[in-house]
């Protein structure tokens, strides 16, 4: 294993070599990324964050390689184990290329929102790539990334050829962007520099890149336009399954919009027509213009969120061209939903949407968050009229499947309904959860009597 160009070049002249518990080695050897802190038995020297830093077995033979981070509680963001290999500007763009071909034949014309890079399921640990349209949105959860950012966006952009890539940080990278080494003006006042027009941007297209260096770039900063024109901060609208969407890149929430529900929003869409809908927790609107699309006579958004009501507004603005959207009525109630379910039971409707953020950030809150779902399908099914459809979702990791299903189940037996479950759905194809960290979305659909 040696460095190369393609890697920050190392202060130190010794590789960091590391040591792990036999647990942990068996672990890194059944293919989990992660080596927690206390897992690390036995270290060279101090490493830097974005170091490569070797994993040895305790016969002193090469294990794995991985990103080092010593201020993270998972140490080594691990890229590879087996054999040793040199992690040169080939292995990089192989590893790009294999999760590009992976979401081959997944798309068409027609849906221009997806994921590119899944993280861990990727062999990106700490890393996600999405697609809206023209422009990339590369967010990273780890300062591992941060030395190697300028390295990937220039690989980025020579195999996809975006005409803008936006960089998105982890609430607790954002957190550290005020630190010295990180400090920058916000994006939509950075300067640029612009280049002559060439082969790479086409005849009389100057390109732009941002002058400061990785290091210094903060959570939505635009590090790549093609164009002048294509601006810093503008929303990107973008295609999924011919509904025309508005994406905050540079803002949003996530990478600016939840591409992970794509599937449930095409469900939702095939039970939808003739129906009344409630879309609680409804964000931007993803499952209400589905609803509408799919005949839905009425749609009611609930949200907490007064921008987000107003970007589900201007979303069934882009789609009025559509015959069933534009017949559709549309109503946007301000309101914390859990409340709202709870407080106005006279209401009903014949297909009720409950997609709420997560309700268990770590291990501890698991209980809690399993009896809230349970409460929550208890509340959204006394709005559901007699042979309504409930869908149910959850995106929450330190809950299982299993115990969500049960939790919803659970309330449905209470109501004293009968009700037949249609089927639960999980990860989308570009959505990958092949560990058991990044195993988060479920839904279930249930039809009651």
């Amino acid at each position: 294993m040696r460095e190369t160009k393609s890697t920050p070049a190392s202060s130190q002249a010794v590789r960091l070599r590391l040591r792990i518990t036999a647990t942990a080695e068996a672990i890194v050897r059944g293919g989990h990324p992660w080596v927690f802190a206390d897992s690390v038995r036995e270290q060279n020297r101090a490493g830097r964050a974005g170091e490569l830093a070797v994993i040895y077995d305790r016969k002193d033979a090469f294990l794995g390689v991985g990103l080092f981070d010593p201020d993270s509680p998972i140490r080594v963001r691990v890229l590879h184990v087996g054999k040793p290999v040199t992690l040169d500007a080939l292995w990089w763009a192989a590893r790009l290329e294999t999760a590009v071909r992976r979401r081959e034949g997944l798309f068409d014309a027609r849906t221009t929102g997806y994921r590119l890079i899944n993280g861990e399921s990727d062999g990106w640990p700490g890393l996600v790539l999405d697609r809206y349209d023209t422009t990339l949105v590369l967010k990273i959860y780890t300062a591992a990334w941060r030395p190697r950012l300028e390295e990937i966006v220039t690989l980025i952009r020579e195999r996809l050829t975006p005409d803008r890539m936006v960089l998105r940080l982890s609430r607790h990278l954002q957190r550290t962007a005020s630190s010295p080494v990180a400090a920058i003006s916000r994006p939509e006042s950075a300067r640029f520099e612009v280049s002559r027009p060439s082969v790479e941007t086409g005849e009389g297209s100057p390109s732009l890149r941002l002058s400061p260096t990785a290091q210094d770039w903060k959570d939505g900063a635009v590090v790549f336009a093609a164009r002048a024109e294509a601006g810093l901060g503008a929303p990107v609208v973008f295609l999924e399954s011919g509904l025309r969407f508005e994406a905050d890149v540079v803002r949003g929430q996530k990478t600016g919009f939840f591409l992970d529900q794509r599937d449930n929003r095409r469900l939702v869409e095939s039970l939808a027509e003739g129906r009344t809908v409630l879309n609680a927790f409804s964000f931007s609107g993803g499952f209400s213009l589905f609803a509408a699309r799919g005949g839905a006579s009425s749609v009611t958004d609930l949200d907490i969120s007064p921008h987000a009501l107003d970007a589900a507004k201007r979303n069934f603005a882009l789609n009025q061209s559509q015959p069933a959207v534009a017949r559709c009525r549309h109503e946007a109630i301000q309101t914390d939903a859990f409340a709202w379910l709870a407080e106005h039971p006279n209401r009903r409707f014949d297909l009720l949407v409950l997609d709420p953020p997560s309700l268990a950030k770590r291990e501890s809150e698991r209980a809690g968050a399993i009896r809230a779902y349970g409460k929550l399908a208890n509340d959204g099914l006394r709005h559901l009229s007699p042979g309504g459809l409930l869908v149910a979702c959850s995106c929450s990791a330190h809950v299982s499947a299993e115990e969500f299903f049960g939790a919803v189940r659970s309330a449905a037996a209470r109501s004293g309904r009968k009700f037949a479950e249609l089927q639960t759905t999980r990860h989308a194809p570009d959505h990958p959860a092949y560990i058991k960290e990044a195993d988060y979305l479920k839904g279930i659909f249930l039809r009651l009597d």
